[in-house]
Order: structure tokens, then C-alpha cells, then sequence
């Protein structure tokens, strides 16, 4: 058996999921947790290889204990006592050893923050992007719209993305303003490098009258990188939801 993890981050501090040499990782901090539990070394899996400094809210990461034996509970309590203020394991269940976090998921949810007020939001200033110029939410919501279904995605593709393909089939795609506060929501059952930031650009170019709504549907046809727009802080970004076949798992308060 291995043992899943539902597990949140602020990703400020650190270079991303993924253990890389030039600093601290998520990965990095929950092994070196692991590993102080168990005494032996373990290797952990995740849902989505999130980027430098975006959080998560539902990531779900995976391990083969290297031995049996342990209340689950426990093992959630330990891990999360192990790591730092900004990681928190949320959730923890045996899953059977064919389950892979990332190959066996069928929907991921994003969600971008956008503060658009001329002045910053102290609370937010880690976890949104500020936009001081007014935002159109009506267009911006209307050229979102048009990512609805099977594309390809090149033109919203990082320059180093590995992918082998970069079509994607988007589930949801949604603006919305609460006062000052942008949010924009993308479900697909996969997602490209730099996919959602890439998009969250040209919204706000959208937003903001440089481009019209309904240019994303050429972009889609374009499948260049250059055509789109640039690419939005990784501070906005929150991955919030993985799905999979037995078990939706999600923040408590629905995202």
C-alpha cells in the first residue's frame, strides 16, 4: 500500500515542487519529513510540478512508506509536525500501489488571483496580482469562455515545456469580480507548463482593452507563443483541486 497526502503550501519561499539544486523545494521539505519519521529514506510523487512561488490549496502527493505498520493518522500528525509553518498535510489515506498522483488524476482545478486596485491589498501581496488599471471582468469572461472544450494550446505553452502533445480539453473557464478582487478558475484534464499564467496574461490585455475578446480564439488557431500575452506572476496561481476516478479531494470549503 501507499499513502496519499492532501497537502497545502504557500510556495513564496521555495523554487517550486520539484527538488532542485538551487533551493528549497515542497518536495525537498516533505521527504526530508519523511525521512526523519521513518528513518529511511522515501521518495514522494506529486499531482502537479507547481512552479517558484505558486501555492497550493489540494495537492495530492504520494509514497511508499519504507515500512509497514503505522496508524495513517499518525503518519499525518508526524508529517505535519515535520514540516515548515508554510507546508501543511491536511489529509492522509492508504491508496492502493497502482496509484499514481499525477497519471491516475482526471481533472485538475487552477485558480488565479487578480487584486485590481491601485493601491496593494496587505494581505494579499503574496497571493494575488496587482493590476492597478481598471479591468473589464465582462470581456475578460467572455475571452475565457472561448477556451472552453479541446485545443491546442501551443500559443499558451512555456518555451521548455516537455509535453509530448499540446492539446488539452478544458472543462471550465470563468471570471469572475468580487469588488476589487479578479479571480479567474480553469479546469482541464491536464495542463501545459506556464498554460494557466499564459492565459491569465492575455485575459488582462483582454481586461484592459489592448486586445478583444474574441482575438483568443485566432491565438487558440495561431499556435504560437509570441502571439499571446506575457506571462502573469506565479504569486496569483493556486493549484485547488485534484480529481480522480474514487475520490474528489478538495479544500473543505470547496476552493
Amino acid at each position: 500500500m501507499q499513502v496519499r497526502l492532501t497537502v497545502e503550501y504557500e510556495g513564496t519561499d521555495y523554487c517550486g515542487w520539484q527538488i532542485q539544486p538551487n533551493g528549497p523545494t515542497i518536495q525537498g521539505e516533505l521527504e526530508k519529513a519523511a525521512q526523519r519519521m521513518f528513518g529511511a529514506p522515501v521518495r514522494m510523487a506529486a499531482a502537479g510540478r507547481t512552479d517558484a512561488g505558486v501555492h497550493a490549496l489540494g495537492q495530492v502527493v504520494c509514497f511508499r512508506p519504507p515500512r509497514e505498520g503505522f496508524d495513517i493518522e499518525r503518519v499525518r500528525r508526524g508529517l505535519d509536525a515535520l514540516t515548515p509553518r508554510d507546508i501543511v498535510v491536511r489529509e492522509a489515506a492508504w491508496v492502493a500501489d497502482d496509484f499514481d498522483p499525477r497519471r491516475s488524476a482526471r481533472r485538475r482545478t487552477y485558480v488565479y488571483q487578480i487584486w485590481n486596485r491601485h493601491s496593494e491589498q496587505i494581505v494579499l501581496r503574496r497571493f494575488a496580482w496587482r493590476v492597478g488599471r481598471r479591468l473589464d471582468a465582462q470581456a475578460m469572461a467572455a475571452a475565457a469562455a472561448m477556451l472552453l472544450g479541446e485545443h491546442d494550446f501551443s500559443s499558451f505553452r512555456a518555451s521548455d515545456c516537455d509535453a509530448e502533445s499540446p492539446v488539452r480539453r478544458v472543462l471550465a473557464s470563468e471570471v469572475r469580480r468580487e469588488g476589487d478582487l479578479l479571480t479567474y478558475t480553469v479546469t482541464a484534464t491536464a495542463f501545459l507548463r506556464h498554460m494557466v499564467r499564459n492565459i491569465v496574461g492575455t485575459l488582462v490585455e483582454v481586461g484592459l482593452a489592448e486586445r478583444p475578446a474574441t482575438e483568443v480564439a485566432a491565438l487558440l488557431a495561431a499556435r504560437d507563443r509570441g502571439r499571446a500575452g506575457a506571462t502573469a506572476p506565479a504569486r496569483g496561481l493556486f493549484l485547488t483541486r485534484v480529481d480522480y476516478d474514487d475520490v474528489a479531494l478538495e479544500r473543505d470549503d470547496g476552493g
